[in-house]
């Protein structure tokens, strides 16, 4: 089994990353927040790897972090969640994100990732709840304690991001249709953001 990976880049593009190692160029599935912080082409990388076998394939799972691999691990536990759905999962959402939704219970911000229906944000809430309490992340707390406002703007930085917009221009767009009332629901902002980087 693979359990690690340094190479260089030889190739990427979203979810997909080739590295050489010393030749050899491995293929590695990987989260769009994997994706967005390898580095560009030529870049030196090291990775964490689950290695994924099934009767007619094998599959390698690359990580920058412990936590994305953990929650990974944790998500493909799930009756009906396989490797594709889990590293959807953690496209849609920061690692330490997912945490305070399940820790919550907030089953309406999993449904705003691509994928994820009722009946399996559910399913991830009841079976992971307890088994997170045991994961050590980073920023948990803060994140924990954001005011409702500035976890929708992250959460529509965070889905933008996903659908390919880099940060500086998406960070434009949520700061410029982010109302100064109250904080308006996921779908309203992130609508609002689109029509705006459209325009």
């Amino acid at each position: 089994m693979i359990a690690y990976l340094r190479g260089t880049i030889l190739d990427k593009q979203p979810n997909l990353i080739i590295v050489d190692v010393q030749g050899v160029g491995y293929e590695v599935h990987v989260p769009l927040s994997t994706y967005y912080d390898v580095g560009d082409i030529g870049t030196d990388v090291a990775l964490r790897i689950h290695t994924h076998v099934r009767e007619d394939a094998l599959h390698l799972y690359g990580f920058l972090t412990p936590l994305e691999q953990q929650l990974f691990e944790r998500l493909i536990g799930i009756s009906g969640i396989g490797p594709k759905l889990a590293v959807a999962v953690l496209s849609g959402i920061e690692p330490g994100e997912l945490v305070v939704a399940v820790q919550r219970g907030d089953v309406a911000r999993l449904t705003g990732i691509p994928g994820i229906g009722r009946k399996t944000a559910e399913r991830i809430v009841l079976e992971l709840k307890d088994r997170l309490a045991r994961l050590s992340v980073p920023d948990v707390d803060r994140l924990a304690a954001l005011p409702a406002g500035d976890r929708v703007r992250d959460d529509v930085l965070s889905a933008l991001q996903n659908l390919g917009y880099h940060r500086p221009l998406a960070e434009k767009a949520v700061d410029s249709t982010l109302p100064s009332t109250g904080p308006p629901s996921f779908e309203q902002a992130l609508k609002a953001a689109l029509r705006e980087l459209m325009r």
